[in-house]
Order: structure tokens, then sequence, then C-alpha cells
């Protein structure tokens, strides 16, 4: 999923729990959830790394470090290998959903679904101060 769905998805989970010690369970469970299911990524790591750190930052803004901001990060915070310099054990990335290879014939979610989800379920959140 793009990392804006991870946001999206973690800060639900992480609010639905009541726990931030629980969301930050949940939340690299539920990257790998999406993960495994068919979808579209954008192309641009910019776009990603920026609506990402945005919508963690508005949760963070207007609810503070509650359990939906806890979720939010634990659920996007994986996808950091993508743009950090991580170890790569044997040439692999550390996340094990990231090594599995993806079924060429089926697109799956595309990146425009996901944002119309993403976007305003993120939005809520943040209005639920």
């Amino acid at each position: 999923m793009i990392v804006l769905m991870h946001v999206a998805t973690g800060a639900l989970a992480g609010a639905a729990s009541g726990s931030r010690a629980r969301a930050a369970v949940i939340g690299p469970l539920l990257h790998a959830v999406c993960d495994a299911i068919p979808h579209e990524d954008i192309p641009s790591r910019r776009f990603e790394t920026a609506s990402g750190v945005a919508a963690v930052l508005l949760l963070a803004r207007r609810r503070g470090i509650d359990a939906a901001t806890v979720g939010a990060v634990a659920s996007a915070a994986p996808d950091l290998e993508h743009i950090l310099p991580f170890p790569r054990p044997g040439g692999r990335q550390l996340f094990p959903t990231h090594r599995w290879a993806r079924p060429v014939r089926f697109r799956g979610v595309p990146a425009w679904l996901q944002l119309a989800v993403a976007v305003p379920a993120v939005a809520a959140l943040a209005r639920r101060s």
C-alpha cells in the first residue's frame, strides 16, 4: 500500500485499540496485512514520503501522541527502509513482506483509490482531537 494508506489504517486501528502499547504492536502487523493485498504504488518517493510525514504531523498536532498517532507511525515505519540506508543482510530488505515478489498479472488496489480512502480517514481522525 502507499505510505498514506499505512498511516491511515494504522491510525484507525490505533484509535480503535485505545492503547499506545497495543497500537505499537498492531501497526507492523497491519503493515504486513496491507502489503499482502495486491496494490499499486505511487512511483514518486518524494510524494510518498511527504504525504506520510504530513499526515503523521497533522495527527500529532491535533491529537498529541495518542494511540492513533502511535498506530500511524508504527504502521508506516517499515517503509522507512525504502528511504533510509538500513543494512540489507544478503541484499534483502528487512521487513518480511517487502521481500515478496508481486504478481505481475493483477495490479490490485489502484493508488488513486488508496488516496481517496486514506485522505478522508486521516482528516476525520485529525478532527477528533
